[in-house]
């Protein structure tokens, strides 16, 4: 018999504690709830601590809130801190403004295996629907939530479908290094061979699929979790793209060479 996945639920946050209150609401929902959570935040100020100490006492799961100080965007940086603190072999990596489909972690585990790594996308909330859940404080029913998305296939759950489209959806060619960070999962060991996010990359842009090609370049395999794992995305207004093209400069150059690792990643938190 299998034996069960161990998984840390890896957030990450920044100064929304309202919608991150809604992901932890659905964590709490989970037909199979992650053996600990990590939050990874970049900065946030005191409200955000404050909700993750009442968190903490109404579940008995660990919880890690893994901070630093606010010094402008820095994902891949805390992302880096948050991961070498996990406890548990198979990391699922999400954002702190996504509400998780009852079955979200159920699935991860069930496409997780060896040598790969999983990616997959997200359904987004409208912006008055969004707007009215986060004044509301509390999660609606799913059916609510189904029908107040804006692309409704992403958010179709057909488990049957999931394992034949795993490695044939998105995962070759042009899609390769197409990934979400809010919808990811990987074994912490193969995270830490292509030396985790690169902290060259700061502000928006791209930090997701550069991990991704250095991973595919060691030979991992790409599994893209299709009518399962799913996400709802609460709107909010797109951050600044202003790091963009220098981002995407590095992404570029990890395709070109062929790179599988980098000088400034996880290592130095692992010591």
């Amino acid at each position: 018999m299998k034996e069960p996945v161990k998984t840390s639920l890896l957030i990450s946050t920044y100064n929304w504690p309202e919608a991150l209150d809604l992901c932890f609401q659905s964590v709490m929902k989970q037909s199979v709830l992650p053996d600990e959570i990590i939050v990874a935040d970049d900065g946030s100020t005191e409200a955000t601590r404050n909700l993750i100490l009442d968190f903490q006492t109404k579940t008995d799961m660990s919880i890690q809130h893994i901070w630093h100080e606010d010094i402008g965007f820095q994902l891949s940086q805390i992302r880096n801190k948050a991961i070498a603190k996990a406890k548990n072999p198979y990391i699922i990596q999400i954002d702190g403004d996504v509400i998780l489909n009852p079955h979200f972690i159920e699935d991860h585990i069930a496409l997780a295996s060896p040598e790969t790594f999983v990616t997959g996308s997200r359904v987004n909330l409208s912006q008055l629907f969004s707007e009215n859940l986060l004044l509301s404080h509390e999660l609606p029913s799913f059916t609510v939530i189904r029908k107040n998305s804006r692309n409704f296939f992403n958010g179709l759950r057909l488990p049957f479908l999931t394992n034949f489209l795993s490695t044939r959806y998105k995962t070759t060619g042009k899609y390769r290094d197409f990934t979400r960070g809010c919808n990811m999962a990987f074994w912490k060991e193969d995270i830490i061979r292509v030396n985790g996010y690169n902290e060259n990359m700061t502000g928006w842009g791209s930090e997701d699929r550069e991990l991704v090609a250095r991973m595919a370049n060691i030979g991992l395999k790409k599994k893209f979790i299709k009518f399962a794992g799913i996400v709802y995305h609460i709107w909010h207004p797109f951050a600044s793209r202003e790091q963009e093209t220098i981002n995407d400069r590095i992404y570029e150059q990890t395709v070109n060479k062929q790179i599988t690792t980098i000088p400034n990643g996880i290592d130095k938190y692992l010591k």
